[in-house]
């Protein structure tokens, strides 16, 4: 029909409905939610544009053939994993994400967990709950030498914000550069073997791609240095699990932080949850109060622009899988 609005299908998880706050496009756009792949068949003929807020799903493979008309696809998460099937990669649609949402809260638990591995806040509450008085001396934070597997746009706040209580960081990205104003260097993934000895922790903020799956496995942690701590906050499929447990019971690293893991979520008689200096989050290292309607907002503001034919913020390079930082 000439003049209908254009309409916005959001893939949801089951049960989740519309998010908090996009139903204030309810007036200036056909809104549909689907949350499987026989909703997504249903809703997408005739779609414009397509909203995805499950970064765990396969449905959109599934439904594609049923995709006439899409014009634009937005991630509300900052990885598009879920989304590069090949028909979305190999096509003329943009692909935004939700770069920017998420930063500063990963970067402050990036820092509060090396907060609390050179601290000891575990052995702390174990103590607590054994009422046991026992003295002990912690590491110093500053001084600490942090290298970050990712330099886009979390990675750079992860360095920015521990850079400023004295943590000396490092990057690694595609190839190696100089002359960054984050982090001291940056590195190329190429070298990371290499590199793994020389730092007490290593954080991995990079997008899951071709390039990173599996990217950390047995070798990696031989690499890294006894009494260094690995933190994941960037997609579990990076981590070889099982290398990783064997690294943890065999003392080839001395800690790991994870709030994200190959499979979601974590098997209750999973061996992580009894070892020994492994603090686990549910996937939630970004998710701080009001996080959904942010993530409304900022689609709200892109589908603004995208009315009005102006660029939109935040592509992702589809050959890649990310977005480029600023």
């Amino acid at each position: 029909m000439a003049g209908a609005p254009p309409r916005i299908v959001v893939l949801t998880a089951p049960g989740e409905g519309l998010p908090q706050g996009m139903e204030t496009l309810q007036d200036d756009a056909d809104l549909r939610v689907a949350e499987d792949t026989a909703s997504l068949e249903a809703a997408l003929p005739g779609a414009s544009v397509l909203c995805v807020t499950d970064f765990r799903t396969d449905a959109l493979a599934e439904a594609w053939p049923a995709a006439d008309s899409l014009e634009w696809i937005h991630a509300t998460s900052a990885g598009v994993d879920a989304l590069m099937i090949p028909a979305v990669r190999d096509s003329d649609i943009p692909v935004t994400n939700a770069r920017g949402i998420f930063d500063q809260c990963i970067a402050e638990y990036v820092l509060g967990q090396i907060i609390a591995f050179c601290k000891d806040f575990a052995g702390n509450w174990q103590l607590q709950q054994a009422h046991e008085w026992r003295h002990r001396e912690t590491e110093p934070v500053a001084g600490q030498r942090l290298l970050v597997v990712g330099s886009g746009a979390i990675g750079r706040r992860i360095a920015r914000t521990c850079s400023a209580i004295g943590i000396e960081c490092d990057g690694v990205g595609r190839r190696a550069r100089g002359g960054d104003h984050d982090f001291g260097a940056i590195y190329a993934q190429a070298d990371l073997l290499s590199l793994l000895p020389d730092y007490d922790f290593v954080v991995i903020a990079a997008p899951l791609t071709e390039a990173t799956r599996g990217l950390f496995g047995a070798a990696e942690f031989k690499a890294m240095a006894e009494h260094a701590r690995l933190i994941n906050i960037g997609r579990g499929p990076i981590v070889q699990t099982d290398a990783l447990v064997a690294a943890l019971e065999d003392g080839a690293i001395d800690g790991a932080a994870l709030d994200v893991f190959e499979h979601e979520p974590l098997p209750a008689d999973h061996p992580l949850w009894d070892l020994p200096n492994v603090h686990l989050s549910a996937h939630m290292a970004g998710d701080f109060i009001g996080w959904k309607t942010a993530l409304s907002e900022q689609f709200i503001d892109n589908f603004r622009r995208w009315q009005r034919g102006e660029a939109l913020n935040n592509p992702v390079d589809k050959a890649q899988g990310f977005a480029a930082s600023s």
